[in-house]
């Protein structure tokens, strides 16, 4: 299922606290970050809390300003993002400030959570995702309710949990110039298992005195599972795929092989270079160094499934992709029956123990250079 696009905000201080132990928040960004987040709240579809947030700081989440205001209901958009909120337990104060401000609620909670807040009487659509919490289900959700861009804003615990299910798409992180020091302070991120690798520095900018620094995964995901950064490379090779020259006897494919750690290793797409008949797959692979002992545990992301028949060479893609002892293939369309009837590249790859995981929600950006020799 398609999944919001997540995007984390916080603000921390030098030493890595959310907030001290003092009565009142405490005030990390400057007024001009905080425009900044106005602006970003403006963007959205809905904004997500934890209970936790709600408890310590009863924010409204608004867009604070007019014309910011103005200009989503100018676009056919609510005047104010869905806001979002989630607790296990249920147990929320009716009269917080996130109640009675702005637009239209949702609680996510567990089955007896549902209960409780049901019964407090919440100004909110309460939806039970089962017995335990589950964030995929979740965004599934909000995606189904037309949430594309989803802003979460805290706290910790919340932060924690997503990026370590692999679910954050970016990370909006801003470093104030104070220390807290307290151990019994909140802190940003909790342990646990993280991907591994390091992230993408999108943007790094000085806005008065602090600093902000926007960041996104690269690591791929695991087995059959998809996490954000799964997503951002499917994406890159359906650019790719636009970058082929024209034919009206072969798809136009984009591919890139990306190592457990999220360091790309090759990226290709079809007729590439001087070869009319090269594949993506094998333009990229064909840039690896066969010894690479990367490629065990790599992902192939590939804009059209990778072919398991072709007249133009003795190996297909799918082959070629065994051949290299990759186990993990990420596409977003399965091969019509345009050139080759019942293709069934994935299927090849699957029988062979290899990981193939389709992600339909790309199809129609993959499609869109090949659109000449679709009926």
């Amino acid at each position: 299922m398609p999944l919001p696009y997540v995007l984390l905000s916080a603000a921390v201080s030098l030493d890595g606290y959310l907030d001290d132990t003092g009565p009142e928040r405490l005030l990390l960004s400057s007024p001009a970050d905080f425009d900044r987040v106005d602006e970003v709240r403006a963007s959205v579809d809905a904004i997500l809390v934890g209970a936790g947030t709600i408890r310590a700081d009863n924010p409204r989440l608004l867009v604070n300003s007019p014309s910011r205001r103005a200009v989503r209901v100018c676009a056919g958009r609510p005047e104010y993002p869905l806001k979002v909120t989630v607790s296990g337990s249920g147990e929320l104060d009716p009269e917080a400030k996130f109640w009675h401000t702005g637009g239209e609620k949702i609680v996510y909670t567990t089955e007896k959570g549902a209960e409780r807040a049901r019964a407090a009487g919440l100004a909110a659509d309460v939806v039970s995702l089962g017995p335990d919490l589950d964030w995929r289900r979740l965004l599934e959700d909000l995606h189904a309710r037309g949430v594309r861009r989803l802003m979460v804003e805290g706290g910790g615990r919340v932060h924690t949990q997503l990026l370590q299910e692999g679910l954050a798409d970016e990370l909006h992180l801003v470093l104030a110039p104070l220390f807290v020091g307290d151990p019994s302070a909140p802190r940003l991120f909790g342990p646990g298992g993280y991907q591994q690798g390091r992230l993408r520095l999108l943007e790094s900018r000085r806005i008065e005195d602090v600093v902000l620094m926007r960041y996104a995964p690269t690591a791929p995901g695991e087995g059959t599972r998809a996490t954000a950064a799964d997503r951002h490379w499917l994406r890159l090779a359906c650019e790719l795929a636009e970058l082929c020259p024209p034919s009206r006897t072969a798809f136009s494919v984009g591919a890139v092989v990306v190592a457990s750690d999220g360091t790309e290793l090759a990226r290709g797409h079809s007729r590439e270079g001087d070869d009319p008949v090269v594949h993506a797959e094998e333009a990229a692979l064909a840039k690896i160094d066969p010894t690479d002992p990367r490629l065990a545990s790599a992902t192939v992301y590939s804009s059209l499934e990778p072919c398991a028949h072709r007249a133009s060479r003795p190996a297909p893609c799918a082959r070629l992709i065994l051949q290299a002892g990759v186990r993990r293939v990420v596409t977003a369309w399965r091969e019509p029956d345009t050139f080759v009837v019942d293709a069934d590249g994935s299927g090849l790859l699957a029988s062979a123990g290899v990981d193939v995981v389709v992600l339909p929600e790309f199809e129609d950006r993959a499609k869109a250079p090949n659109t000449h020799l679709l009926p």
